[in-house]
């Protein structure tokens, strides 16, 4: 994103531009934020990765805001979102989501859910709660398949380091999991990455290594499709075996591949990924 403004200013401007509701969150409010709402378009509702905010989606909503409804929500426990009761899991964390979209939208308005990473965990709970209610559900970047991925040691800040050591530790960690070409890493990626972080109060880690969505998706009965960057650190050097995974519980799946692109493949190639996703909610739509 080639701006003259300050990171912290586009999230402001981008803020400026929604409209914020909100939907019950434990003993709080899940926060949700809608772009380009107007009688006739369709609902796209957008989840998050683990330890993030909308702000994953930021390349996304102005690109999409013209012809969907873009509702792009803070997660459980999240962003500005309360905590959920206990327990705390994935399954808790998508009945919330799954309330709020019944209480937001009607059930003939039927969104298309697209959801990124731990995103994807809850909204495949989410997903078997709705029912028919969704026109379609993709994922992309997603654990919680069951399959092998590696370990990773990540950078830490501590207490007596300046503003300028934070954000380096924050680049490091950038290209540890997110973003594939270092050269990529932004200070607006940085900036959304610290303030995500900082904001963080579910842990998701703790789920990645299970098979929940591998399990769960038959009970979904949206049509199912799925985005992963071909370089995408959470499964290299086998991001085929996704695929073959993802085909053999879901044989209807529509997959695609960003080339180039790491974990955070939205924001790394954000006109290929605005691309493929916006040709694969065409082809979804005829399902």
């Amino acid at each position: 994103m080639t701006t003259d403004r300050s990171p912290r200013d586009v999230i402001a401007l981008h803020e400026a531009n929604a409209q914020r509701r909100t939907t019950p969150c434990g003993d709080g409010a899940m926060v949700w934020r809608v772009w380009g709402q107007e009688a006739g378009k369709r609902p796209l509702v957008l989840l998050h990765g683990g330890s993030g905010s909308w702000t994953h989606w930021i390349k996304q909503i102005p690109a999409f805001a013209d012809r969907y409804e873009v509702w792009a929500p803070d997660m459980p426990g999240l962003g500005d979102s309360d905590m959920p009761h206990a327990p705390l899991t994935p399954a808790t964390c998508g009945e919330v989501v799954a309330q709020g979209i019944y209480e937001l939208l009607p059930a003939e308005r039927r969104p298309h859910l697209v959801a990124f990473s731990f995103g994807a965990h809850v909204g495949t709970f989410a997903a078997t709660l709705l029912g028919d209610r969704l026109a379609s559900f993709t994922i992309t970047g997603s654990a919680a398949l069951g399959l092998p991925h590696a370990r990773r040691d990540f950078a830490k800040e501590h207490a007596l380091m300046t503003d300028a050591e934070r954000a380096e530790v924050h680049r490091a960690n950038l290209a540890i999991l997110m973003i594939a070409e270092p050269t990529r890493i932004d200070e607006l990626a940085i900036h959304a990455q610290a303030e995500n972080i900082r904001r963080a109060r579910f842990k998701s880690r703790l789920f990645a290594t299970t098979d929940e969505i591998a399990r769960t998706l038959p009970q979904v009965q949206a049509p199912f499709a799925a985005i992963w960057g071909a370089r995408d650190q959470i499964c290299l050097p086998d991001v085929e075996s996704r695929r073959r995974l993802l085909h053999e519980v879901r044989p209807d799946i529509l997959w695609r591949l960003i080339p180039d692109a790491g974990h955070w493949s939205m924001y790394e190639q954000p006109e290929a990924f605005n691309a493929t996703l916006a040709d694969l909610l065409a082809a979804l739509e005829g399902r």
